[in-house]
């Protein structure tokens, strides 16, 4: 038998190349040198080494593989189910409808579609009659068919519940009793990290925020989640080791979570890349971003992915930008063969070790507000917002000094660039109305730019 290359080798253990990095250095001081500190508190350190693995053990259940998903916005149903029968054509795994009003009739929007396409439905009202039509459908024709239910998403984002707390509530247990959709609650982490927080916020508040569904139904007599998953839409950022390792952590905490309450551990992550680092200026430079972020979903192991257009944030949907960007996803599975290694960063001492620092802090944070009376009561009270808001001004401050950088934004800018038309607002609209709460506003971090230019 030949002798392996690396048995002529002797293991290097970490101290070792502590010291001979400490020696190369030249008296200069490693930790000040060398270690950098995340906003999320993580030290991050010049090398990693299998001692780093000794006490961690994350048994995450990953995905054996991962479905594309196109994006469409249903004004009007036939219209909807064209776009969605010529996604199919192109290549397209699953559908993702977002249904604007009531009006849209779901059996014209589903017509013809089959059990091989997964169908998620996200509608921008609550109803429970609505649900049951579609559920019906789901029965009748056997679709797969995910429905996107977070009242307290909602009471999040708009500072309003869609009715009140009652009857918002009742809906949801309605809505739920259909036992023929693949989920109907879900949970929204993209509008905390569209909004500013840090990977450690955004998984503890999601923690928190699922934790007020298994608390609501933690005394019924039917519990939904023990008999379909719950689906977390997750938006991935560019930071893409730690985003990696923040989709891996949060299958890890809702592990832990599910089975304090008896429920199945298993959950739908729907990821999808952020508007929170893209831009107007120099906006080509998107489709890069969303390629290494679609790519930290894959790696991290999301379930389903829709990618977002360059252009989304000031364009209305058009078939450029779709085009191009459900192509990213096609090239990611087709060409560049990311479905075909299972679990690819298990074993990887650096995104391990970030995988357990960061369920480790989630997990302490989330136990605070749990503390501190739970998820809706720390909405109620300011304290959720105020966090955010921390963090979301702390990342301003480094991205306005160059710390972080956006290419063609705040560093190597075009002194010719031409600000594109905007067909819709890329700027948060002031709307003076009453609201329960303060809302979770979303920001984009270059959005001071284009209001100098």
């Amino acid at each position: 038998m030949t002798k392996s290359l690396f048995d002529s080798f002797d293991e290097v253990s970490a101290k070792e190349w502590k010291q001979k990095i400490q020696f190369d250095l030249k008296g200069a001081d490693y930790n000040q040198t060398l270690i950098y500190q995340s906003l999320e508190g993580i030290n991050i350190k010049p090398f990693y080494h299998q001692e780093d693995l000794e006490n961690i053990n994350n048994p995450i259940s990953h995905p054996t593989s991962w479905k594309n998903s196109l994006r469409i916005e249903v004004a009007e149903a036939n219209d909807g189910n064209q776009k969605a029968l010529k996604a199919i054509q192109k290549g397209a795994e699953s559908i993702f409808f977002i249904i604007k009003t009531a009006d849209i009739d779901p059996k014209e929007l589903l017509e013809d579609l089959n059990s091989e396409t997964s169908i998620f439905i996200e509608t921008e009202f609550l109803s429970a009659s609505y649900i049951q039509k579609i559920n019906d459908l789901a029965k009748s024709k056997v679709l797969s068919i995910y429905v996107f239910t977070d009242i307290i998403g909602n009471l999040a984002v708009t500072g309003n519940w869609f009715s009140n707390l009652k009857e918002d509530h009742l809906a949801l247990e309605e809505i739920t009793k259909n036992n023929t959709l693949s989920s109907t609650i879900s949970i929204d982490t993209g509008l905390y990290q569209n909004a500013g927080a840090t990977m450690v916020q955004q998984l503890a508040y999601a923690l928190a925020h699922a934790n007020e569904y298994l608390n609501h139904f933690d005394t019924s007599e039917v519990n939904p989640l023990k008999k379909s998953p719950i689906v977390f839409k997750v938006a991935i950022g560019g930071n893409y080791f730690f985003e990696i390792a923040k989709l891996r952590a949060l299958r890890l905490l809702w592990q832990t979570l599910a089975s304090a309450y008896g429920i199945s551990e298993e959950c739908h992550i729907f990821a999808y890349p952020s508007h929170r680092n893209k831009t107007v200026l120099d906006y080509n430079v998107n489709m890069l971003r969303t390629t290494t972020e679609c790519m930290s979903a894959i790696l991290g192991g999301a379930d389903t992915i829709h990618n977002l257009p360059y252009d989304d944030i000031y364009n209305l949907e058009n078939d450029f930008g779709t085009r191009i960007s459900f192509n990213q996803l096609l090239i990611l599975k087709n060409e560049s063969y990311f479905d075909l290694v299972n679990n690819p960063a298990s074993g990887t001492y650096y995104i391990e070790s970030l995988t357990d620092q960061l369920a480790e802090k989630a997990l302490s944070l989330f136990k605070n507000i749990e503390e501190g009376g739970g998820f809706l009561s720390q909405l109620k009270s300011g304290t959720i917002q105020k966090k955010i808001k921390e963090s979301a001004n702390k990342e301003q401050e480094l991205f306005d000094s160059g710390e972080i950088v956006l290419t063609g934004a705040n560093t190597y800018k075009n002194a010719e660039e031409i600000i594109p038309t905007f067909q819709k607002p890329v700027f948060q609209e002031k709307r003076a109305r009453k609201t329960l709460l303060e809302p979770i506003i979303k920001r984009r971090l270059s959005e001071k730019l284009l209001k100098k230019s």
